[in-house]
């Protein structure tokens, strides 16, 4: 009797335990997705492994991934690979965001969120743009938080679907809509939106230009657009070889035809035809630093990987997810040194206007 009851309480202690590790332990949002859900996107289960090696293939063809024409198949690719495991693993807001003491990084997400609504001004019955908006999850957030009705755009069909079935889901699809298309070559008529934002999404353009041009063309004259850009810092050293390695294993494992320098972002505005009213780094103190999420998940990270690993020789998860976690654990790392280095931060903020008196001729000229 003794024995059975040892035997029932190890056996109960095993499934407790295997139940913290599996469905406790790590990030605490609620994620939307399982494990045995993860998918390659729009790419058919028996081609993930190939479009991960065509992915690859591009960083073997370097001048290949620095043309306006092929970088959309290019940044396509690496959506469909990385989606499911992104929502599974961080949630649906795809970007970073300054810790804040005494909250979570739920409620860091949301609060970076609401600033890009409130730095534009976005209202109710206003029209304001999402550039480049994922599944949709700050979309969601500045729709609640501000009422205005919002735009995304995104380059890929999977993600448009999963926007669409989240904002549903959130009772926000009144507010929110999305549409499938290229930022560089938005489908929109001139002077459409009365705001725009972009959070960690212009970085995919080979020439901000092009983006910026694009945003300035569809926004009406006087209206604000802000943007939290991927660049490198002051601190950055071409010449040492330490920061070179973090820089192009950031680039390599998000997809970036090349990271931008603080310093040409203003530039580029201007050069548009922007008015550029604030430039700020949202990560220099005294801000939390962004990183530490990426810290506190090791295991968490570990975790997946090992249930990825599981079924993917299950045959439930399609062949090359493995690979694609190991990019994206790797690529951890490396931004993770970006942020404790300073040498790269996802949220240098950029406030521009377009000038009142602005024609769609004049925005036109002004680009080209």
């Amino acid at each position: 009797m003794d024995s059975s009851v040892a035997l029932w309480c190890t056996g109960a202690l095993i499934a407790g335990g295997i139940y913290w590790f599996v469905c406790v332990l790590g990030p605490a949002e609620q994620k939307g997705k399982r494990a045995t859900s993860i998918s390659g996107g729009s790419i058919a289960a028996e081609e993930v492994q190939g479009n991960y090696d065509s992915y690859w293939s591009f960083f073997r063809r370097p001048k290949e991934i620095e043309t306006k024409e092929k970088v959309p198949d290019f940044v396509d690719t690496f959506y469909n690979l990385v989606t499911d495991i992104y929502e599974w693993g961080w949630g649906q807001s795809f970007h970073f965001s300054p810790a804040v003491p005494g909250r979570s990084h739920a409620d860091a997400t949301r609060l970076h969120e609401e600033r890009a609504a409130d730095l534009i001004r976005a209202g109710a019955g206003g029209r304001v743009l999402d550039v480049g908006c994922g599944v949709g999850g700050p979309m969601r957030a500045i729709a609640a938080h501000s009422r205005a009705r919002v735009v995304g755009i995104t380059i890929n069909e999977y993600q448009v679907a999963r926007a669409r079935a989240h904002n549903k889901k959130a009772g926000l699809d009144g507010l929110c809509e999305v549409v499938c298309g290229n930022f560089l070559e938005m489908p929109f008529p001139d002077a459409s939106f009365d705001g725009a934002y972009s959070i960690e999404a212009t970085c995919h353009a080979p020439r901000l230009d092009d983006v910026y041009a694009e945003v300035l063309r569809v926004l009406k004259p006087g209206s604000l657009y802000v943007s939290y850009e991927w660049v490198t810092t002051d601190k950055y050293r071409g010449e040492d070889p330490a920061h070179v390695d973090i820089i192009q294993g950031i680039e390599r494992g998000d997809a970036l035809p090349g990271l931008r320098s603080h310093a040409d972002i203003a530039a580029t505005a201007r050069r548009v035809g922007f008015e550029v009213l604030e430039e700020r780094d949202l990560a220099a103190p005294p801000a939390g630093p962004w990183w530490t999420r990426l810290k506190m998940g090791r295991i968490a990270y570990w975790r997946n990987h090992m249930l990825i690993k599981i079924s993917a020789a299950l045959g439930v998860a399609p062949k090359g997810t493995v690979d694609v976690h190991d990019m994206l654990f790797k690529t951890a790392d490396y931004l993770t040194r970006g942020g404790e280095t300073g040498i790269f931060t996802p949220m240098h903020m950029i406030l521009c206007r377009k000038p009142r008196g602005s024609s769609p001729a004049a925005d036109s000229s002004s680009s080209s």
